[in-house]
Parts: structure tokens; sequence; C-alpha cells
């Protein structure tokens, strides 16, 4: 069972930057490929970036293509999300996820708890 905890969240004017962060432990963090997802009040869970076990490979949703990057160290169990350049659609409450299968798709098995990006115009 893998526990996913994230950080870095929190209130920024647009144009700035955020670093998200999240912390895995309880599992071999290795083992799973990582993604970060994002809900927005009343709008369905997004796909925001993923990256590959040994972060051979990374994709990004078309909205955050140049903005953000996704990284991981899996010496330390963590994955991170540079956001820059942010944007008032940019707020939601931002998820990273694991899992075995390296896809777009919100099916990973394993979910942190969400922390809250909010960006002012």
């Amino acid at each position: 069972q893998v526990q996913l905890v994230e950080s870095g969240g929190g209130l920024v004017q647009a144009g700035g930057s955020l670093r998200l962060s999240c912390a895995a432990s309880g599992g071999i963090f290795s083992s799973y490929a990582m993604a970060w997802f994002r809900q927005a009040p009343g709008k369905e869970r997004q796909f925001v970036a993923r990256v590959t076990k040994y972060s051979v490979s990374t994709s990004y949703a078309a909205s955050v293509q140049g903005r953000f990057t996704i990284s991981r160290n899996n010496a330390q169990n963590t994955l991170y999300l540079q956001m820059n350049s942010l944007k008032p659609e940019d707020t939601a409450v931002y998820y990273c996820a694991a899992g075995s299968k390296y896809t777009t798709a919100a099916e990973y098995d394993y979910w942190g708890q969400g922390t809250q990006v909010t960006v002012s115009s």
C-alpha cells in the first residue's frame, strides 16, 4: 500500500510560480509511474502531467505544456510539479497519483489527498 502526501499549494498571483511536492511511502517508489491531476469545482478530474518510473518519458496536457514541468527523485521517494506562468484557470485541487500503468486516464492505483492551488487575476 502506497501513501501519497502532496504539499506546496497556495495562493499566487497570475504569472507567478509554485512547486508542488508529493512524498511517497509504503512502497517501492521507483516501481510506479507517477502523474499529477487536478480538479476544479464542478469539473471532472483532469490529467496534468505524467512521468515514467525512471523519468525516461514525460507528457503534459496541452493546457500546461511549456509552463509546467514534472520530475521525480526516486532516491527521495518524491514527485514534483514545477508550475510557472500560472493562470487563473490553473486554480484547482492538485492530486498526485501512482500506478503500474503509464496513462493519462485517472486509472492510477494510489492517490494523495490533494493540495489547493489558487491563482488570482
